[in-house]
């Protein structure tokens, strides 16, 4: 969100007057101790623009130790974890007959109760 579009335009000619009174206590600060400093760049109080971050490349040889440490790691923590256990046979369960005949016992109650209220849907 950029502040300076809800200034009113004192408020940004005092923000532009503060800025030149810090480049001036800048320049004033050099003189006396003696040092040559860099002038400020002169950025303007409408503009906040940066220049973007670069991104840092990786080499391709980085790469291959990376990808290299990370597959030992797998292999290391493949070795140490015990085997999992034998899936059966058939990925679905099956339901007893006594669960089904108690699941068809509970439906035939609801459906009772809701045509006893004289409804059609639950």
């Amino acid at each position: 969100m950029n502040l300076i579009t809800h200034l009113t335009p004192q408020q940004l000619r005092q923000a532009a007057d503060l800025q030149e009174r810090i480049a001036e206590l800048q320049r004033e600060l050099a003189e006396l101790l003696g040092a040559v400093l860099e002038p400020a760049p002169a950025t303007s109080v409408a503009t906040e623009t940066q220049a973007p971050a670069r991104r840092r490349k990786i080499s391709a040889a980085g790469i291959a130790r990376i990808r290299a440490a990370q597959k030992a790691r797998w292999a290391k923590n493949r070795a140490s974890a015990p085997a999992p256990a034998a899936k059966p046979a058939s990925g679905r369960r099956k339901m007893t007959p006594a669960g089904r005949a108690r699941l068809a016992a509970l439906a035939r109650e609801r459906w009772a109760k809701v045509r006893a209220e004289g409804g059609s849907r639950l």
